[in-house]
């Protein structure tokens, strides 16, 4: 089945099977940013912006993105530049894997709460989980890179 969406500001047609995932149309069309961890919905890796959002794509049917605005880091890279670099600061990442994910979240944070209180960004990218880093440190680059986007 055919499917249409706008990818990163282009408007794409995709051919996919019946029940295929977001994760998978992404990734098979070398959209390589969105990772594959968990397939069960728990770690965030696989996030992408859904009309600005944050989903996960590993278990959102591409055809349920018919006619949306899909986002991954490669449509925002200004941005992921930005925050990449306050978590090299901070020392908030060492692997990257969960890099990409986190940064969609952070940037759809930043678009729809204005100030957001430590709770509020803590459960914001709650579904984010990092093997490497613990959380303090990427809670901190997080909060400077909001800070300094007033």
């Amino acid at each position: 089945m055919k499917v249409n969406f706008m990818l990163n500001g282009q408007s794409q047609l995709f051919e996919v099977a019946p029940g295929e995932f977001l994760l998978d149309t992404l990734r098979n069309h070398q959209i390589v940013s969105v990772k594959k961890g968990c397939d069960e919905s728990s770690c965030g890796v696989c996030t992408v912006l859904l009309d600005g959002k944050p989903v996960l794509s590993c278990s959102l049917l591409t055809v349920r993105a018919d006619g949306h605005e899909i986002t991954t880091v490669e449509g925002i890279q200004a941005a992921v530049g930005r925050i990449s670099d306050y978590f090299g600061h901070e020392g908030a990442d060492q692997c990257g894997f969960c890099n990409p994910g986190m940064a969609l979240a952070i940037y759809a944070l930043q678009h729809e709460i204005k100030h957001p209180s430590d709770k509020q960004i803590k459960e914001y990218v709650r579904g984010n989980l990092c093997r490497c880093s613990g959380y303090q440190a990427q809670f901190i680059a997080i909060k400077r890179y909001l800070e300094d986007q007033k």
